[in-house]
């Protein structure tokens, strides 16, 4: 049996959808705001987001949308 790890960017994707639906962010933030609740962490999440073509001005709604997170 074969257990499937989660990309990183799921995880991410899955504390901010949490975020959404505890109204701690709303879908037309800007994904910066995320920074602001990952401190030090933020970095590496920025450098991340950035290489799938993000900006930290696009809204959390855009970060919710993709379906699969696959590298090239």
């Amino acid at each position: 049996m074969t257990k499937q790890v989660a990309h990183p960017m799921v995880k991410l994707q899955r504390k901010v959808a949490s975020l959404v639906d505890s109204k701690v962010l709303k879908p037309t933030d800007s994904i910066w705001k995320i920074a602001l609740l990952y401190g030090d962490d933020w970095q590496y999440w920025k450098k991340e987001l950035l290489e799938f073509g993000f900006t930290t001005q696009e809204p959390v709604s855009e970060l919710l949308m993709v379906e699969a997170w696959d590298e090239e």
